[in-house]
């Protein structure tokens, strides 16, 4: 079986209203579907890439290039995972987060994207919910970041929501001009005061190594 030799794929993290999990190559197809059928409303600049100007093909194939590029160069000393957010059993997005070195510094980096027709439902703070709890709980990270242009309302609400403070800004270049993210924290203290009772890990043993963390 593959999990014996990708233990990833048993993964899962269960939310009120979410499965956070690795895809099937079919479901792959679907949350492909997601981000062609679009992920903004075409207003505030949302990422530093700029995928999803691009046409309904490109942003699919980005979708499904990122998501095999990220597995194949995974080590546990620099992973990156991409859980597919599912709702009521169908893809609405995506909630990654990275680290490097982190069995020594236990911090990680989040992103996400969710699709366009899933937004303003509460879905994308569960989702950050969800892997919060992933990375505090079972993986014993002591700090989270995540970073947001200032325009992006949507993502730096779900910052504040879930008890981020501001960490400094970034600055980066974007279609030849010089763009301001701000850098959010998450420390372990602040994640006490808000994690709930209501989110399950299951099939995580067996994965440790690949997260270059001890098992428990």
């Amino acid at each position: 079986m593959i999990t014996h030799h990708w233990p990833l794929k048993a993964l899962r993290v269960r939310t009120p209203r979410l499965e956070l999990r690795l895809p099937s190559e079919e479901e792959l197809g679907e949350v492909a579907e997601v981000a062609a059928r679009g992920v903004s409303d075409g207003g505030a600049r949302t990422f530093l890439t700029g995928w999803t100007e691009l046409p309904p093909e490109g942003r699919a194939r980005y979708v499904l290039q990122g998501y095999w590029g990220r597995l194949g160069r995974w080590t546990p000393e620099d992973w990156a995972l991409d859980l597919v957010a599912f709702h009521e059993g169908r893809a609405v997005g995506v909630q990654s987060m990275r680290a490097a070195e982190f069995g020594l510094r236990r911090e990680i980096v989040s992103g996400s994207w969710l699709g366009a027709a899933h937004q303003g439902k509460g879905l994308g703070t569960e989702m950050r919910l969800g892997m919060l709890h992933l990375a505090f709980e079972e993986l014993g990270t002591v700090s989270a970041t995540s970073a947001s242009f200032s325009e992006n309302l949507s993502a730096v609400t779900v910052s504040r929501k879930l008890g981020y403070r501001p960490d400094g800004i970034t600055r980066d270049v974007l279609n030849g001009e010089v763009v301001e993210s701000t850098r959010f924290r998450l420390s372990r203290e602040d994640w006490h005061r808000r994690r709930r009772s209501d989110v399950t890990v299951t099939g995580l043993r067996g994965c440790e190594e690949l997260f270059g963390i001890q098992a428990t």
